[in-house]
């Protein structure tokens, strides 16, 4: 668990990066997520030692030699602040070894390619190394919590309509969905990997024992967890993010996900967990055919969903974070999708969401769309919950509050043959498909949910107008008594 001090000391120096002209929180995110690598690598290597060491036997494959152990973290963290700068900078010095020699031996190697080495003075260098070396790394939580608070630090929403999913929003989709060791999860707008940090903790919850079986433990940490991103600042950063949290061997891949290159994405995944971005249209032209032969749009939103049929197995099951446009959208494109999802797969639940869900990144009204991939339809009733509390302040500030419905969205989920008695006036209720296909596919919950009116009783306005006499005589009285007492 983080604490307070280490808190304390991350702010500070953060403040240190936005005073030195790093103001770009993705900028500072991935500046330190280049030192956390350059530890690990210089753990892996002690490591590697302490084998070779006791077996008696050559080091196998060290990532340092004798020529270059000035490089490693453990030499040089306790160093001058210039010198540490002047090793960083320096050709052949540290950040070069990252990026070359040092990348070989770990698995984010791979997505170093373009990194730039952006710490502007000595002082801040040593003051960052400083805060990174009292980060316990044997720690999986610990360090896992480190980089969450950091990535929790990104006040704004990116470009192409990027934002952070919330912690408790992600959780609550993983308990809907329920993972297993056999899945293989996915989430093809990646960003910072919380889908895919949450499932893997998902995981290590509930399937504690079946992670010591070899085999178990291989499919965990090479081929569960698969993630798609085009921004090579955020693939480094989720990428990290994975690491931390005890993924040694992320199979994030660098690639537009609705393109015809992303070959890898074809009915590969057994659970999708994404909120794909919404803002924006893209070049009709660059986009996988077999996406646009589901729904013929430039709308990210729409086409991200078509991605994710096209990428589930058959049998696997989404849970996905849509705009409320994409509930009730006429457009022929909106009802495309939505067709599709409800005559062709199976569609689940509709969550409604208030739209301060995603404050103070953004306002916008968004729902979770739970559907089954099937290719042979199977919708019969579609559930719709109407999320009006997520255990936050629903203002820009998001301060902890008692209101909470995610308990009891996950419990109704996982009991649906219950909610065939509920009203279409309670929180919850289910919808016959055939009342869907009627109302043109829409699926925003205001088209289904009957408002119950409270019938108010008011006096006549002859009475009405007597109490405001009497008030105003009353009124008068009391002002003759105040004057009284000034005489």
């Amino acid at each position: 668990m983080i604490t307070g001090e280490l808190k304390s000391q991350i702010d500070k120096v953060w403040e240190a990066f936005w005073t030195g002209g790093l103001s770009n929180p993705l900028t500072v995110i991935e500046q330190m997520t280049y030192l956390l690598f350059i530890r690990r690598l210089d753990e892996l290597q002690t490591a590697k030692e302490q084998k070779a060491n006791l077996l008696k036997k050559p080091i196998e494959e060290p990532i340092y030699d004798e020529s270059n152990q000035e490089l490693r973290w453990s030499r040089f963290k306790n160093m001058d602040p210039e010198v540490i700068h002047k090793l960083f900078t320096k050709q052949d010095g540290v950040f070069d070894f990252l990026k070359n020699v040092g990348s070989k031996s770990a698995s984010f190697s791979k997505f170093m390619k373009g990194a730039t080495f952006m710490i502007p003075t000595p002082r801040l260098l040593a003051q960052v190394v400083e805060m990174i070396s009292h980060i316990p790394m044997q720690d999986r939580d610990t360090k896992g919590d480190v980089y969450e608070y950091l990535l929790g630090k990104i006040a704004s929403a990116g470009q192409n309509g990027q934002f952070r999913t919330p912690r408790h929003i992600i959780r609550m989709m993983i308990d809907m969905v329920q993972p297993t060791v056999d899945d293989v999860i996915c989430d093809p707008s990646a960003g910072s990997s919380g889908f895919l940090v949450g499932s893997s903790e998902y995981i290590r919850e509930h399937y504690e024992k079946e992670l010591f079986d070899a085999k178990v433990q291989e499919h965990f940490q090479n081929k569960m967890f698969m993630g798609m991103e085009f921004d090579p600042t955020m693939i480094r950063i989720g990428a990290m993010n994975l690491i931390l949290h005890g993924i040694e061997n992320p199979q994030l891949i660098d690639i537009d996900a609705l393109s015809e290159a992303n070959t890898s994405f074809t009915e590969k995944a057994t659970v999708v967990l994404a909120n794909p971005p919404f803002k924006g249209s893209l070049d009709r032209e660059a986009v996988d055919g077999k996406i646009l032969s589901v729904v013929d749009s430039k709308k990210t939103e729409l086409l991200f969903l078509a991605l994710i049929l096209k990428g589930l197995k058959l049998g696997g099951r989404a849970a996905v974070i849509i705009p409320d446009g994409v509930l009730f959208g006429s457009s022929k494109a909106h009802q495309q999708i939505r067709k599709e999802i409800i005559d062709n797969q199976k569609l689940q639940a509709v969550i409604s969401m208030p739209s301060g869900v995603f404050k103070p990144y953004a306002g916008v009204s968004t729902a979770v769309l739970i559907f089954t991939k099937t290719n042979s339809s199977g919708t019969d009733n579609v559930w719709f919950y109407d999320m009006q509390a997520d255990g936050y302040s629903l203002d820009d500030k998001r301060n902890p509050i008692e209101a909470n419905d995610i308990p009891d969205i996950i419990n109704r989920f996982h009991n649906l043959k219950d909610e065939t008695k509920r009203k279409r006036s309670d929180k919850s209720f289910m919808v016959p498909v055939k009342d869907v296909r009627d109302n043109k596919y829409d699926l925003s919950i205001n088209r289904y949910k009957e408002v119950v009116y409270e019938e108010k009783i008011y006096e006549k306005p002859t009475v009405i107008i007597e109490q405001i006499e009497t008030l105003d005589k009353e009124r008068v009285e009391l002002l003759k008594q105040l004057k009284a007492m000034l005489e």
